[in-house]
């Protein structure tokens, strides 16, 4: 008998019928002449004659053998599981082919606003879905060019406000040593000016969570007395931050962004900031 969708015959009781339980009571010999008893009173033995077996073979009893459970998550009826779908993992070879392709058409002298997609991805030999599974446009993926080649953004002491306001304008010196090394990385940000959107990008999702990092040491200083309170905190972010931008944007030229002035800094201003008496 042929079996279809994975179905498996019932198991035979001993001289019964298929599809006979372990509740369908012991089978009857063939031709032992007993029959189940139909009311109270004792059963009817069988006559003195042996039984004859029921078949060639021993009989199978329906719990007969370790009962197997299909796999967690198998499908019911014997059919066979969806093999899993694969995903694509990001490679680390690809962004950085990418990236590549990026600084070298900006330093034949393709203007940012000008790079298209198909561009990139015909320079840098990879098709265009593989660069919109990474990123949603080419505004998204010039903020992490820009990010990949800055460092990276500092991980906050926690142990004083100080501490903490030294590591974030210590990150901006950096970034803005960073910028006067790498010509990719001034390039991008000289025609920024040129290109809104990409600004816009760059401010929502890489300058405005640092300035939200300094706010909170300001804020935190504030409740904990070691700044006055009676000012503005975005006011007092900006008078830690203003030194820095003034030498990394205003006078890039300049030698100025030297070691400990992140500390000469902080130090300067929180004494001109304690809560008067």
């Amino acid at each position: 008998m042929s079996l279809q969708n994975g179905e498996t015959p019932a198991p035979r009781a001993a001289g019964g019928t298929p599809g006979g339980g372990p509740d369908a009571g012991p089978a009857t010999p063939p031709g032992s002449g007993a029959t189940a008893p139909r009311g109270p009173g004792p059963a009817t033995s069988p006559g003195p004659g042996p039984a004859t077996p029921p078949g060639p073979g021993p009989a199978t009893s329906p719990s007969s053998g370790p009962a197997t459970s299909p796999p967690p998550g198998a499908p019911a009826g014997g059919a066979s599981a969806p093999a899993p779908r694969r995903g694509r993992p990001r490679s680390e070879a690809v962004e950085q082919a990418i990236y590549e392709a990026v600084g070298g058409l900006l330093d034949e002298g393709v203007p940012l606003t000008e790079l298209s997609v198909e561009r990139i991805a015909r320079t840098a030999g990879v098709g265009k879905a593989t660069i919109y599974r990474r990123w949603s446009g080419k505004e998204d993926l010039f903020v992490d060019l820009l990010r990949s080649l800055e460092p990276p953004d500092p991980v906050l002491p926690g142990t004083s406000v100080r501490d903490d306001l030294v590591a974030l304008l210590e990150a901006l010196r950096r970034r803005g040593l960073a910028k006067r090394s790498s010509a990719l990385l001034h390039t991008v940000f000289s025609q920024m000016q040129l290109y809104p959107k990409l600004w816009d990008a760059y401010r929502l999702t890489v300058i405005e969570p640092r300035r939200r990092l300094g706010l909170d040491a300001v804020r935190r200083g504030m409740e904990e007395g070691e700044i006055r309170d009676d000012l503005d905190a975005e006011f007092v972010n900006d008078l830690f931050v203003g030194p820095l931008l003034l030498r990394t944007v205003v006078r890039p030229d300049s030698s100025d962004l030297e070691p400990g002035l992140a500390e000469r800094v902080v130090d300067a201003l929180l004494d001109g900031l304690r809560p008067r008496a």
